[in-house]
């Protein structure tokens, strides 16, 4: 389908500070005459990139209101920007959305955002895979209203010892802290906990994984937080990369004698 001829946009708003939106979101948000945004999450300064449009916030609707708001837009002929925060792939409750919309004839595409993730470990300066360290990233949470398969419980994805980002569980640390020692985590092992990661408000503090549930009791912390474990949040031990090694090889370098 041409691009032009659709009307409904999926764009991740990034963790939350305004100008860490995609080029890309910004230009869809400007030209959008609609906007359901994520209110509980979303920094509202985004909207500005919408002048004069018609604003919905999503947290107070239900998914039937949220539909039939975009297909009553999409039939009037104006643009819809379905305004999530961070990236929309992750936690954001859009695959219903988009089958309801497909059922309705209306098409969309989706913007990737910054997920908070990401937006912490820059505010840490930390890289996820260090070489010698861990080469892979899990992005999970702790089971809550909305259950976790128990597949994917903590303990299982702790028994890797791979760097791990932990959405939705700010509050309920002492759990967590014991699931991950639990899985496999030493007690000592590098923490950090993240507070509303890129806002003006962000805190920031590493820690170790038993040192998490009193941290975030002494700093008043409850939610909108991102927990990161693993042995690269310590930023020690690892190894440099072959990448940029004098003696390495690559397509378009030749190793030096």
């Amino acid at each position: 389908m041409n691009n032009d001829a659709i009307k409904v946009h999926f764009i991740g708003a990034g963790p939350g500070a305004e100008d860490l939106i995609t080029v890309r979101g910004a230009r869809l948000l400007a030209r959008s005459q609609v906007v359901v945004y994520a209110g509980s999450l979303v920094n509202p300064a985004l909207l500005n990139y919408a002048p004069g449009a018609e604003t919905h916030d999503s947290a107070l609707m239900t998914l039937d209101e949220i539909v039939a708001t975009i297909k009553r837009a999409v039939d009037e002929g104006k643009e819809v920007a379905r305004l999530h925060t961070g990236d929309p792939s992750l936690y954001g409750a859009i695959r219903e959305q988009m089958d309801a919309l497909t059922a309705l004839g209306v098409a969309f595409d989706s913007c990737p955002g910054v997920s908070a993730c990401f937006g912490a470990a820059a505010a840490l300066d930390l890289e996820f895979t260090l070489p010698g360290v861990s080469q892979s990233l899990v992005v999970t949470r702790m089971a809550g209203r909305t259950p976790v398969p128990d597949r994917e419980c903590i303990e299982s994805f702790a028994a890797h010892g791979a760097s791990m980002a932990i959405y939705l569980s700010a509050g309920a640390l002492d759990e967590l802290a014991a699931r991950l020692v639990a899985g496999g985590y030493r007690p000592e092992t590098p923490a950090a906990l993240v507070y509303k990661a890129t806002w003006p408000d962000e805190k920031k503090f590493v820690c170790t994984v038993a040192e998490l549930a009193q941290v975030a009791r002494d700093n008043g912390i409850r939610k909108t937080a991102v927990v990161l474990v693993g042995d690269a949040v310590g930023k020690r031990g690892y190894e440099k990369s072959k990448l940029y090694a004098p003696d390495f090889s690559t397509e378009f370098r030749k190793a030096k004698e």
